[in-house]
């Protein structure tokens, strides 16, 4: 679906009057936070590049009879734009993939929450950036205001806490997935692979990241980590292909088609709402005042930041 002709430059593009956009963009975070809870189950039973070459390798085994046509059709551009797919590959499924498997296994979720949920503020910066132009006020108050709400439930409704973090080489991992998550939203709508679609473009990204891991699954093979052997393994990584790869991308190229990326963006805010929500559901926990506080900042956050208002200002020359 391309922009409609009636949105200004540079502004995102309406989808409030979609519901399926809207949908999609409340969606694709649930699918994502799941990513974090099973990933750090099963990380210390299933090696982290493996883990993420079998979600992978599925994940593509599910794409590509939906897909394989239309890849077979554009083939000629795939051939001629291959580093830009390799390079999607990598910062999507590589970077935000395996890496984040390997930080989780030397740094807390509470770090790891807070260093990713950065890449929100870097896709809209470099966003005004690369189109030169300037960002309106009231999306800057959004997205400090939304990194306050998760900052606030990641310490738990005491600042203190942050002076006490202790950082070290997984929550550099970390930042790296982050930056690199920041790079590949804002490369989805540009160059000639955007013209593919968004599922054809996702898939021909989806087994360039295989393609990439099976190389460091094969090491972890040869220097004697344990493969997925227990039915439990193999339903963590199943359900990792399914939910916050092909559910969770699909839609992430989708939104960010209609939406744009820094709208996009912005609601991957939900993620820490969810993962709260889902504690509180599934595992029992209690839900507090500093959630409630962090909820109304990341909820007041996304609506400022994701505004439609005055067309922004370019920058000076």
């Amino acid at each position: 679906m391309d922009q409609p002709p009636d949105a200004r430059p540079d502004s995102p593009p309406s989808f409030t009057h979609d519901p399926w956009a809207v949908l999609s963009l409340l969606a694709m975070p649930l699918f994502f936070s799941t990513n974090l809870i099973v990933g750090r189950a099963v990380v210390d039973v299933v090696p982290p590049w493996s883990l993420a070459f079998w979600r992978w390798l599925i994940a593509v085994a599910v794409l590509l009879p939906f897909t394989g046509g239309a890849l077979l059709r554009h083939r000629h551009l795939l051939r001629r734009e291959w580093w830009r797919i390799l390079l999607l590959g990598c910062l999507g499924m590589v970077l935000c993939g395996g890496n984040v498997y390997v930080a989780l296994k030397h740094t807390s979720a509470t770090n790891a929450t807070l260093i990713y949920t950065t890449s929100t503020i870097m896709v809209v910066i470099l966003d005004a950036l690369l189109k030169r132009r300037m960002l309106p006020i009231i999306q800057i108050v959004g997205s400090l205001a939304g990194f306050a709400g998760i900052a606030l439930i990641t310490v738990h409704g005491e600042p203190g806490r942050v002076l006490a973090m202790e950082f070290n080489i997984g929550d550099l991992g970390v930042l790296v997935a982050a930056i690199a998550w920041a790079s590949y939203s804002l490369m989805l709508r540009q160059g000639p692979v955007s013209r593919l679609g968004g599922q054809t473009a996702f898939a021909a990204n989806a087994i360039a990241g295989m393609l990439l891991l099976a190389p460091l699954a094969l090491w972890e093979t040869v220097n004697g980590a344990q493969q997925p052997a227990t039915l439990e393994a193999w339903a963590a990584i199943v359900f990792l292909a399914i939910f916050p790869s092909v559910l969770a991308f699909g839609l992430f190229q989708y939104c960010v088609r209609v939406a744009g990326a820094p709208v996009t963006a912005m609601f991957l805010y939900l993620l820490p709402v969810y993962g709260v929500l889902m504690a509180v559901l599934l595992l029992g926990e209690e839900l507090h005042l500093f959630h409630a506080a962090g909820f109304v900042l990341i909820l007041g956050g996304v609506v400022l930041a994701t505004r439609r208002g005055p067309a922004p200002r370019p920058m000076a020359h």
